[in-house]
């Protein structure tokens, strides 16, 4: 009985991600006619993370009713690799992502807005949609951690996903910048050549701590070490 109010659950957050995705889109903003679009910007990016994660586990979770009683073994493989393709999105996506996208926004934005959300953008964000790419990211994917057992890969293959991700993320900021000679971000604008490098880096590092923590969180809630 207790899958149930699970399933609704990630099938209700699901259908919150792709209302936000499809407001967010609707905005009528001067940054999605630019180069590189929404595309350029990691809350969107996460955004689409987490709504292909959701949908995966709403997927995982009908392909399991519909294969309970099913001696068929070809179906339980099937259903083992969804297992497994929504276990890694949730280790190497879902979580470090997720709340690197809510704690850095809101460190920055409380520090000082204008560097990381301008005030200009309170006329095309409405506050609600501002609070749904940037915090109920954080509560959703730890109710996801508390309400599933996910199984992580390796450390070492995690960690290397993950920083292949942040790598090609910078990369990209980067080509952006090259292409357009405008940084995605106004706080890149104001650090020296030198001090991009040092925080593209301490950028990959937390990020790289947070899947740790993921791990390690994952692990404390079901208790996979004992």
């Amino acid at each position: 009985m207790a899958l149930v109010p699970c399933q609704v659950l990630r099938a209700a957050i699901l259908l919150s991600y792709c209302s936000i995705l499809c407001n967010y889109k609707a905005i009528d903003m001067p940054a999605h006619q630019t180069y590189g679009g929404s595309w350029k910007f990691l809350t969107f990016i996460d955004l689409v993370i987490q709504a292909v994660f959701f949908g995966i586990c709403v997927l995982t979770d009908l392909s399991s009713l519909l294969t309970k009683g099913n001696d068929s073994q070809e179906q339980e493989r099937q259903l083992k690799k969804l297992i497994s393709l929504r276990d890694w999105m949730m280790a190497v996506l879902a979580f470090p992502i997720g709340v690197f996208v809510v704690t850095m926004f809101w460190s920055i934005y409380i520090y000082d807005r204008e560097l990381v959300y301008p005030k200009l953008l309170d006329n095309f964000i409405p506050a609600w949609l501002n609070h749904g790419m940037h915090t109920t990211v954080l509560p959703f994917i730890l109710i996801e951690m508390r309400t599933t057992h996910h199984q992580y890969p390796s450390r070492s293959c995690g960690l290397a996903a993950v920083c292949t991700f942040a790598v090609g993320y910078i990369l990209w900021v980067c080509w952006i910048h090259h292409v357009t000679g405008v940084w995605v971000y106004p706080l890149l604008e104001h650090l020296s050549p030198g001090v991009k490098i040092i925080f593209f880096a301490a950028v990959t590092v937390i990020i790289n701590i947070f899947y740790l923590m993921g791990e390690v969180l994952n692990n404390y809630i079901w208790d996979t070490q004992k």
